[in-house]
């Protein structure tokens, strides 16, 4: 079991991005009791490959609360004319001309559209800020005072911001850890902190604009409760492409590491299309346990390339409790926690 554990990160640059747009409304079949006013859910995202723009399609929220992907596709060129670098909570994030943008979704009035403009931005010596992994805000809308942004670069690079702030700035810092070149950042309410994990899951680093700045909060995660796995089965995840994503429940306070398998599995149209072949989710103690479970009581987790959340299942029509809702550019599908077998 080791062995998957300790994969090599697999670096691929045809990474997708999702553009989460547009928070939910209550509305449309959607119970925010259980939510804090911290956290929306998405009611439209562009999943959208950089190196594939033709496969850049919407996923759109139906009344009864589900999601559902549309049967028609977004412009060829939308990666292009937009020079999208990331989005998170419904912004869309650019840099144009070394110029980082923050706007809204345009929606059907793009009269009223919103667009910040952040102070320019300087690329570290031996880095690259062309190709994002993804982009973290610590809240709802970059116009708040308190609102932290976060950029996360294929490379070293992590650029931070407080765009509301009139003497606004970049704080670029460079990650001098490889494990986490590759990995995507999410912002910790917990914490407080954006998050990283590294690739293969064994590191959890953590920085803000205070004390660890330029020095990360380093957690070193024990592993615990590990399934045993079929030799069918170990073969199958050691040829797939596994990433690492951390999810907080706001709701319940706990953090989890979901490992998530992929494998290229048909071609359609000449183009090689990846499916999921297994998740491993782990629950994250504040003493470094990373124990293995198959039951996360009544949440319910969202997983994609670019923003990923944990919400209670009440609070998501058609979503039921223990179940991973897995969004992508070459999938959409829904795991039972409780029904992966592993020999």
């Amino acid at each position: 079991m080791s062995l998957i554990l300790n994969q090599p990160p697999k670096l691929c640059l045809r990474k997708p991005v999702l553009v989460r747009c547009s928070p939910l409304h209550h509305s449309n079949g959607y119970s925010s009791a259980s939510l804090p006013q911290s956290q929306t859910l998405p009611s439209t995202i562009l999943c959208a490959d950089p190196c594939r723009p033709h496969l850049v399609r919407p996923v759109y929220r139906r009344r009864d609360g589900d999601m559902d992907i549309l049967d028609y596709e977004m412009p060829s060129d939308f990666m292009e004319v937009t020079e999208m670098i990331g989005t998170s909570n419904g912004w869309i994030t650019s840099l144009v001309d070394g110029i980082v943008q923050i706007r809204e979704h345009p929606g059907k009035n793009r009269k009223q559209l919103r667009i910040i403009f952040l102070p320019p931005h300087v690329t570290l010596p031996l880095c690259q800020a062309k190709m994002a992994t993804n982009v973290a805000m610590s809240s709802s809308s970059p116009l708040k005072e308190e609102c932290v942004v976060a950029v996360k670069f294929w490379g070293p690079q992590l650029s931070i911001c407080k765009p509301a702030q009139s003497n606004a700035e970049w704080i670029n810092i460079r990650i001098s850890n490889p494990c986490f070149f590759s990995s995507p950042v999410m912002y910790s309410e917990k914490e407080d902190m954006f998050r990283i994990i590294g690739s293969g899951g064994h590191l959890v680093g953590s920085w803000d604009l205070g004390k660890h700045k330029c020095t990360p909060k380093i957690q070193r995660l024990q592993f615990q409760n590990l399934p045993e796995l079929s030799k069918a089965k170990r073969e199958l995840l050691y040829s797939s492409n596994t990433s690492e994503h951390l999810v907080e429940s706001r709701t319940t306070g706990e953090t989890f590491m979901v490992k998530w398998y992929k494998r290229t599995a048909k071609t359609i149209y000449c183009i090689e299309r990846m499916e999921t072949q297994a998740l491993m989710v782990f629950k994250i103690d504040e003493h470094g346990n990373a124990v293995y479970t198959q039951d996360i009581g009544d949440l319910c987790i969202f997983l994609t390339r670019s923003e990923s959340f944990c919400v209670p299942a009440c609070s998501v029509r058609h979503m039921r409790p223990n179940h991973v809702k897995l969004m992508d550019v070459d999938e959409i599908t829904i795991i039972d926690l409780a029904a992966q077998k592993w020999n």
